[in-house]
């Protein structure tokens, strides 16, 4: 889509980075958003040294990274951040004065009403997103986090253990924030700009110096010859994502720009390329939108580390991990050969977040509800709705081909080999015809581009669904198994 005349320095926030982004020709409102995730980055190594929970109180660290937070919101997004707090001080009030057992229902109502009556604005305020950074990102990643505070405080007040998941059980909150608290978890400055989403347990964990301690107690570390727990740094995790961000932005300097998605419904395109070119084409420019993302995400979740917060433990070869807030896995989402793994390693902290607050809670067809909730979350735009309706179809039809044939090709490694190659491309494939509407926004786009391609993605998920005997797993079974788990290793710590 043609960018409208004077979008390259269209803001809704700080016009003071004006002339930089003058000079190398790029948006203002990307401009303000790189800039402020950069300062976070600094501000993060310095919240780690000089305000470490041995220097300063949880007081002061939870002031300082909302203060910031609030700051780097009002920068990028100006008066327009307003949004933001009006909806953070409504779900304090909710959870608060809510009862219990209806905690998470008015939380949920009332975030996910104000996300989407601001996206419903946003159609008619950017008229199908001119800026590509405002203020419903941070929002949206705020309604995540309000409605998994609620949900787990409901969890931990509202329920007995024995009804827990196991999951559901550890992260559990016991009583209900305090203001400062609550402000801190919802607007800190490395996580308002661009997320990730994470548990209220673990953000008080780290605020309070208990979140790398709680995870090196998980490991024997006399056996390994340590005479007291190690204090990993993650400075070389910091620095590898900076690396793969640096590469992020190269590719979509030189690669997105290059190969837009509006080129796969070009008329002159459509009549002189055959299909399987097409789809060639399709995967092409589906790989040039992903860089963009890359950079974002992992950008965002360097500027957690570097303020010491995000570590998950150590593997099985003894090295630390500082991917608890990862929210992609690069290599895998590139070497997916099902959708299901393609979209678990996509996206990561939004999928955790929709199997906490819908499909472990949905009491009926969990998979729709779940990609219905994902979509609505997105936006209104009736792409995101094609490109969900379109998942959950696809991602039924992959799960009975799954569990009627691929047993028969795992007798031997040659026959492994080739479903693994085969289900690679079919997957790719798959992910680039279901996304495609994702990007074009529109409906006029998305019917040519599905006809331009014969349908052909959903017409093979219907025949498979027709043909192939289901064989799926119920959503009562797996809660009972998840309550089997759960008694079982209560079992053992007794």
């Amino acid at each position: 889509m043609a960018e409208a005349p004077g979008a390259p320095h269209r803001t809704t926030g700080s016009t003071l980075l004006h002339p930089l982004s003058a000079l190398l020709g790029i948006p203002l409102d990307q401009i303000n958003f790189v800039a402020c995730q950069l300062f976070a980055l600094l501000a993060a190594f310095w919240f780690r040294i000089y305000l470490s929970p041995s220097h300063a109180s949880s007081a002061v660290r939870h002031a300082f990274a909302t203060l910031f937070g609030i700051y780097f919101a009002v920068f990028c997004f100006g008066w327009y951040s307003i949004h933001l707090f009006v909806l953070v001080m409504m779900s304090y009030g909710i959870i608060n004065m809510a009862s219990i057992p209806n905690i998470h229902r008015y939380s949920f109502v009332v975030a996910m009403g104000y996300l989407t009556l601001c996206h419903i604005s946003r159609i008619y305020i950017f008229h199908y997103g001119i800026l590509t950074t405002d203020f419903s990102g941070p929002l949206m990643i705020i309604t995540q986090k309000i409605t998994t505070l609620a949900c787990q405080l409901h969890d931990g007040i509202g329920r007995q253990a024995e009804e827990l998941t196991a999951e559901q059980n550890r992260l559990a909150v016991k009583s209900r924030p305090s203001l400062l608290e609550y402000l801190s978890y919802l607007l800190n400055f490395m996580s308002i700009i661009a997320g990730p989403c994470s548990n209220y347990k673990d953000y008080i964990a780290f605020i309070e110096g208990r979140h790398v301690h709680m995870k090196l107690l998980e490991v024997n570390w006399k056996q390994k010859g340590y005479d007291r727990l190690p204090d990993p740094s993650p400075t070389g995790a910091v620095m590898y994502k900076l690396c793969i961000t640096l590469v992020s932005l190269i590719l979509f300097l030189t690669l997105t720009k290059n190969f837009p998605m509006a080129y796969i419904i070009d008329n002159e395109f459509l009549d002189k390329t055959p299909f399987l070119s097409r789809l060639g084409y399709l995967y092409v420019v589906t790989q040039a939108a992903k860089p963009k993302y890359y950079f974002a995400w992992t950008l965002a979740d360097a500027v957690n580390n570097a303020a010491g917060y995000g570590f998950s433990g150590v593997d099985e070869r003894g090295t630390f991990r500082w991917d608890l807030l990862s929210n992609l896995n690069i290599w895998n989402i590139e070497t997916a050969t099902s959708f299901k793994m393609y979209i678990e390693n996509w996206n990561i902290q939004t999928a955790a977040w929709l199997k906490r607050v819908c499909y472990d809670r949905a009491p009926w067809y969990p998979t729709a509800l779940t990609f219905i909730l994902s979509a609505l979350w997105h936006g209104i735009y009736p792409g995101y709705y094609f490109t969900f309706l379109t998942g959950i179809l696809i991602t039924l039809a992959a799960r009975a081909i799954r569990n009627n044939c691929r047993h028969y090709f795992l007798s031997s490694v040659p026959l492994k080999i080739a479903y693994d190659i085969v289900t690679w491309v079919v997957t790719q494939l798959a992910v680039c015809y279901t996304v495609a509407p994702f990007v074009m926004l529109a409906v006029e786009p998305t019917i040519k581009f599905y006809k331009s391609v014969y349908f052909h993605m959903h017409i093979l998920s219907i025949l498979v669904l027709l043909l192939l005997p289901s064989r799926p797993q119920t959503h009562s079974v797996r809660r009972a198994q998840n309550q089997d788990m759960l008694n079982s290793s209560k079992s053992k710590d007794k």
